[in-house]
């Protein structure tokens, strides 16, 4: 089974009076790119979470975000008297050295920096722990099922590209073999018209035309090293599992299957023919779209 890149997970605890939440998002990278976000309360733990996460993950980028909401717990204002005398200290000092009149009221004195915070109420990290690890299973295992799904539906897409590209393969085949017969034949009754007019080409020469002229048409190599890949390609999609990203293997495939439709295209000195490879380029353009999304 293969895995897409591009999932979505989430999981909601509850503890402390608070609710926890995990969101989990992926979608397609080279390498794997994750980025947690917690708050300051449980910042500590971004590194323990983050190799917790990567022992399910190879690639991709993935954002997880952690959240914390009010549920039984009331918030508790703080007031810091130290602070807010200081501000009183240093107002009254301005006043009495510049001669100003306005004094600091008790609400200016409120929303100044430092003297008063709101803060959650019987709020210990210890008690999140566990949870959190709880819903970052939770999350985690929901966005592979994810996908898993999605990997599933690219391998169904992939393996119809593949009969495709496996059909026009045989087409080639079938048409090579014509072009060849009808390559010599032109071949040979042009030479035979030259010797005819100038005497210049013996049996031995004219074979030799020929059969110089058919190994520059001939892309016998060609299809069975595509076919080949093709193969590779599918044993790869079947052989992949969890913990098994084949994501660049199919892209090194990809780029052989090209190569050898590149040479198929330089050797076809045929309309049709030339014409079917062009089809099979567009069917690895459109598989290597998919392949991209492959973990």
């Amino acid at each position: 089974m293969i895995y897409s890149m591009t999932g979505f997970g989430r999981a909601r605890r509850e503890a402390g009076g608070l609710g926890l939440e995990v969101e989990m998002r992926s979608v397609n990278h080279r390498h794997l790119d994750l980025r947690v976000r917690l708050p300051r309360i449980l910042a500590d733990q971004e590194s323990t979470l983050k190799k917790r996460i990567q022992t399910g993950l190879s690639r991709g980028k993935v954002d997880v975000t952690v959240s914390l909401t009010m549920t039984n717990a009331k918030p508790v204002l703080e007031f810091d008297e130290g602070i807010a005398a200081q501000y009183v200290e240093a107002s009254n000092l301005l006043r009495e050295r510049h001669s100003l009149t306005d004094a600091l009221d008790v609400a200016s004195l409120l929303g100044l920096p430092g003297v008063t915070r709101v803060v959650e109420a019987g709020v210990d990290a210890e008690v999140f722990l566990a949870p959190l690890e709880g819903a970052i299973d939770e999350a985690l295992e929901a966005m592979i099922a994810m996908r898993a799904t999605e990997g599933e539906s690219l391998a169904t897409e992939l393996e119809g590209r593949l009969s495709t590209i496996s059909a026009l393969a045989e087409a080639f085949e079938r048409r090579a073999e014509e072009v060849l017969v009808i390559a010599k034949q032109r071949l040979t009754k042009r030479t035979e018209q030259i010797r005819q007019d100038v005497g210049l080409l013996d049996d031995a020469r004219l074979h030799q035309e020929i059969v110089i002229a058919a190994d520059r048409l001939d892309i016998t190599e060609e299809l069975v090293r595509l076919q080949s890949h093709v193969a590779q390609f599918r044993q790869t999609l079947s052989s992949a599992g969890p913990g098994q990203p084949v994501g660049r293997r199919l892209d090194f495939l990809l780029q052989e299957l090209g190569r050898e439709a590149n040479t198929v295209g330089s050797k076809a000195n045929d309309a049709p023919l030339a014409q079917d490879v062009v089809e099979l380029k567009t069917e690895l353009e459109r598989i290597r779209e998919q392949v991209q999304n492959i973990e």
